[in-house]
């Protein structure tokens, strides 16, 4: 990816790690689009940044998707770039019937949203010069918790979908993986001061520096996440299970 001049969509840019990213990304020499459901949050994200900019996009519905889509290219021809941040994680346990909304809602967001957004785009980024598709996964995609299981079970979809996708765009579109540790943001109640988690703009500065590296990794890893991401490479997933599960339900337990 290179480091500037880029005109850079960013999905769930309005908070979190999508709107840290953006205003990096920006104060790199990028133009940048923000895109989530909620308005007042985009406005703020770009905020006296006169080249980033905020559409609404509501990731769960597929014609408004391609709406978006249509409305994008329209504004940004050169669109080139584009950071599949979105994402819900919720919390479900396993070991009794329950309604399955936030299930079907986690899939929808997380995994549909990427590939619905990406058939709606491909056309136009395999056209581009020096394009590039960067999908966010996590670590709970190698390694999960079990309290968040379909939410682990959409990132390890979307590692899979974009291991195929580098191969498939090999040569036309640079694919990229960015899969975050555990960070201090509000994506579920707490989180953002949660100990034992990544501070925001710690975990915004290191990844800035992987994704703006010459040449850029084909997986973007901060030095925490790697813990997770090479627990079966190394032979110690079974014991990584527990490991991290301890820790989530203690951190949860502190936060509350």
């Amino acid at each position: 990816m290179k480091p500037q001049g880029n005109t850079i969509l960013i999905t769930g840019g309005g908070s979190g790690i999508g709107a840290a990213l953006a205003q990096r990304l920006h104060d790199a020499g990028n133009t940048v689009i923000v895109s989530g459901r909620r308005l007042d949050a985009l406005q703020a994200a770009i905020a006296g940044r006169p080249n980033m900019h905020a559409i609404v996009l509501d990731i769960d519905n597929a014609v408004a998707i391609e709406a978006f889509a249509q409305e994008v290219l329209s504004a940004f021809p050169a669109l080139n770039v584009v950071i599949h941040n979105a994402g819900i994680m919720r919390l479900e346990p396993l070991d009794t019937r329950r309604d399955l909304a936030d299930a079907e809602a986690t899939i929808t967001t997380n995994l549909l949203g990427p590939i619905r957004l990406n058939n709606a785009l491909i056309d136009h980024l395999v056209a581009q010069p020096d394009a590039v598709i960067v999908t966010v996964t996590s670590g709970l995609a190698f390694v999960p918790m079990t309290v968040a299981s379909t939410y682990c079970a959409t990132k390890a979809a979307i590692h899979s979908y974009t291991v195929s996708l580098r191969e498939e765009l090999k040569g036309r579109v640079e694919v990229i993986e960015l899969a975050p540790p555990a960070v201090q943001t509000g994506l579920t109640p707490g989180q953002e001061n949660r100990p034992g988690y990544q501070p925001l703009n710690e975990f915004a500065d290191e990844v800035i520096a992987l994704l703006l590296a010459q040449p850029t990794p084909a997986e973007v890893l901060v030095e925490r996440v790697k813990f997770l991401r090479n627990a079966e490479a190394e032979h110690r997933f079974d014991q990584t299970v527990v490991q991290l599960n301890a820790f989530a339900a203690q951190a949860r337990a502190a936060s509350t």
